[in-house]
């Protein structure tokens, strides 16, 4: 075990200044692309507790940097300021002896909340050597952010990052061994509509909209070895009225995989269903509004390396098994570029992406426990 008393003193000992942490940033509404307020707090924070050279990039990450100079090799450690929800006004917020309760509180401003006061302490107690660390508070990881932040900071740093590591996750036991790429778009199908009785006949924007969604769900998905698959229509919107032929309807689809091979098998068949509908006749728009990539080719040894460096101390600090994953995380880009990438959670939290999140206050200490044997681990 590297969790020495020290540690694990430190770790029982900020738990109310944590927990305020928490409170802090969950009073800071941040949707995806508009993380400015939370960004100039956390790095007003790590300003008031000692580190120096903080920056926000252009992507809004907030990077604090410890040992790095020009050209030395990097781990990245981060977690994401952005919440899946849109609001720009404060969420609420409560808490009893055992749970915090508030929209986003565990994915993910309670691992990020972990990580700043985790990051002190190794600032404070640096062992030394001569690889640098980014720490950074990322934006734009959920949704339509597209992973912008985490792109930025591999695009700035991508060849001098040995290891990158994600704190996104409601279980203190699993990590993310396989990324789930994915593509989304907005489809918009336009028709020449009109009034309901008095054209009756023309085509209905709804109707094609329908049978294209029905379409796309008769395709049978890809298989590649043991890869998994999916799509979903995730929302439909248009018309103007119920005696109006509908003019215009469009849909959010999306499809993912863990396969890149599937993943462009999936590309051609929607492809494929959208000219079949074209060449109806009607109007047919598609915007991308989301790519995110499956893993790369990867130094399968360094990665099992960073994998088994969070097995032990998830088996030393809980002597617990480690469960595997695949997900769309911050990690899909590095491991898209060949870095060796994982991603685990340092506290408990339930109902994660929905208005009753809410996280279990006791996994807080445990979590410290975990990440401070882990970066010590190096």
């Amino acid at each position: 075990m590297f969790l020495n008393e020290d540690m694990a003193k430190y770790a029982a000992e900020v738990q109310e200044e944590l927990k305020q942490l928490i409170r802090d940033l969950c009073a800071i509404p941040a949707p995806s692309h508009h993380e400015e307020k939370r960004a100039e707090f956390c790095k007003k924070w790590f300003e008031d507790n000692g580190f120096t050279n903080v920056t926000i990039d252009e992507a809004l990450n907030v990077i604090a940097p410890l040992n790095v100079t020009a050209n030395n090799p990097l781990t990245v450690i981060m977690a994401h300021t952005d919440t899946v929800f849109p609001d720009t006004e404060p969420m609420p917020f409560s808490e009893d002896g055992e749970y915090m309760y508030s929209p986003g509180v565990g994915d993910d401003t309670a691992n990020l909340a972990v990580l700043m006061i985790c990051a002190r302490y190794y600032k404070d107690n640096f062992p030394g050597g001569s690889e640098g660390m980014l720490i950074v508070a990322n934006s734009c990881e959920e949704g339509l952010g597209n992973l912008k932040g985490s792109r930025r900071i591999v695009a700035d740093y991508g060849s001098r990052i040995t290891d990158f590591i994600s704190l996104d996750g409601a279980t203190l036991n699993r990590v993310v061994t396989r990324a789930v790429g994915s593509h989304r778009y907005k489809v918009t199908v336009r028709t020449e509509g009109g009034h309901s009785f008095g054209k009756f006949g023309n085509r209905n924007a709804i109707h094609v909209l329908s049978s294209m969604i029905t379409s796309l769900y008769t395709v049978k998905v890809p298989q590649n070895g043991d890869s998994i698959t999916t799509y979903n229509v995730g929302h439909i919107s248009g018309g103007t009225s119920v005696n109006t032929i509908a003019q215009n309807a469009e849909m959010m689809y999306e499809y993912r995989s863990t396969d890149r091979e599937c993943l462009a098998t999936m590309k051609d068949m929607f492809y494929k269903v959208i000219e079949f509908y074209r060449a109806t006749g009607v109007g047919v728009e598609v915007e991308v509004i989301g790519d995110r990539p499956c893993g790369g080719d990867v130094d399968p040894v360094k990665l099992e390396a960073l994998r088994n460096r969070f097995r032990a101390s998830v088996k030393d600090i809980f002597d617990l098994e480690t469960i595997n994953g695949s997900s769309s995380t911050d990690c899909n880009i590095p491991l898209s570029e060949g870095i060796p990438a994982i991603c685990f959670g340092v506290c408990k939290a339930f109902g994660s992406h929905t208005r009753e999140e809410k996280v279990n206050i006791a996994s807080l200490q445990d979590g410290c426990r975990l990440l401070l044997d882990f970066l010590y681990r190096k």
